[in-house]
């Protein structure tokens, strides 16, 4: 029997602002009771292919999403207390420390921290984040692999803050906290001009990911600044882990104008290029400084110098603006700045053969 849609029907909150629908009002909507509704989406084979119709139609009309949460956790205010944080890989160490930063500052606010790797592939975001809307998580905290979060529109019209960490929204305006990142590789690249190098190498992650091209940009802006020529497979990126750096890197060393220095722009393109330094014994010949520290760097020898972001205060700024959204604070979204620092440890001051 068709169901007459009319949105007159459907229950409407005292003011206009947008309001997730609920089990009732699909119960309204496809005439049929709140346990009905619930044996729909539970999957019950007992239902009636013509309820179940019903109840899918009034669903997809009102876009409604199951609460999956334990009714446990959920408090009168409608809180869950649960956060997403979705990372580039849990077990890349800049994504663990910022892992960390999050779980202690929400462990002051009562909250669990469920988090989730991206492994830079935007539909997994995409999936990640509509898990996460659908256990109706307080807010989310997202290290972007995508190149337009306009798809977030909805959720943030719908009630869940998302506040940006390291990356910057594209096709959204929302909080974000960042590194300097082309002023870091700036300084890295200035740093080993100021020692003698003129062949500088750059190595990058991949060449869409903000952060990359911010770091080419503070690259390219120190060889300017010294009068420094830009020379043809000096800049190689697309490298998403060590492997791929550590050929990259056997691969200028084998040209005909090999680089004297390398500034590498991401933690595990840096392990890369020293394994490769290494395995020709050329790691005291060749100056290296990374972007982004990482451990046993301090160990190693020569121990790297690196351009090391303050991991720890990105992740507490990140979640504590998540934490202010969540309160009902509705200023205007803001990007804030964090410094990088250089640490000078020996890989960087390797002077030119």
């Amino acid at each position: 029997m068709p169901v007459s849609v009319n949105h007159s029907d459907v229950p409407r909150a005292a003011s206009e602002q947008p309001r997730r629908a609920t089990m009732r009002d699909v119960a309204a909507l496809s005439g049929v009771s709140i346990k009905t509704v619930s044996r729909v989406i539970n999957g019950v084979a007992s239902v009636s292919d013509e309820l179940r119709d019903r109840v899918t139609r009034a669903i997809v009309q009102l876009d409604f999403q199951p609460n999956l949460a334990a009714s446990s956790l959920r408090r009168t205010d409608g809180a869950t207390r649960q956060i997403a944080l979705l990372l580039e890989n849990v077990a890349n160490p800049f994504s663990a420390t910022l892992s960390r930063a999050v779980e202690d500052v929400a462990r002051e606010h009562g909250t669990l921290v469920f988090a989730g790797s991206l492994d830079e592939d935007p539909r997994r975001e995409m999936e990640l984040v509509r898990a996460a809307t659908l256990h109706r998580v307080d807010g989310i905290l997202l290290v972007p692999a995508g190149r337009d979060h306009g798809y977030l529109h909805r959720e943030i019209r719908n009630g869940t803050p998302v506040v940006f960490a390291d990356r910057p929204p594209r096709g959204l305006a929302a909080d974000a906290v960042l590194a300097t990142n082309a002023e870091g590789a700036r300084e890295a690249v200035l740093h080993l001009a100021d020692h003698g190098h003129t062949e500088i190498a750059f190595l990058g992650d991949e060449h869409l990911i903000s952060t990359a091209t911010e770091r080419l940009a503070g690259y390219r802006a120190a060889l300017a600044e010294r009068g420094l020529p830009e020379r043809p497979g000096r800049v190689v990126w697309d490298l998403p882990d060590p492997e791929s750096a550590a050929r990259a890197v056997a691969r200028m060393l084998d040209s005909a104008d090999p680089p004297t220095a390398l500034f590498t722009a991401q933690n595990l393109v840096t392990i890369g290029a020293i394994q490769t330094l290494q395995e020709r014994g050329l790691h005291r010949e060749i100056a290296v400084v990374g972007f982004d520290d990482f451990p046993m760097a301090d160990l190693l020898m020569p121990r790297v110098t690196v351009v090391a972001q303050d991991v720890m205060r990105i992740g507490a700024l990140a979640v504590r603006r998540l934490f202010e959204r969540i309160a009902g604070d509705t200023s205007p979204p803001r990007e804030e700045r964090v410094p990088t620092t250089l640490i000078v440890r020996g890989s960087g001051e390797i002077p030119p053969r």
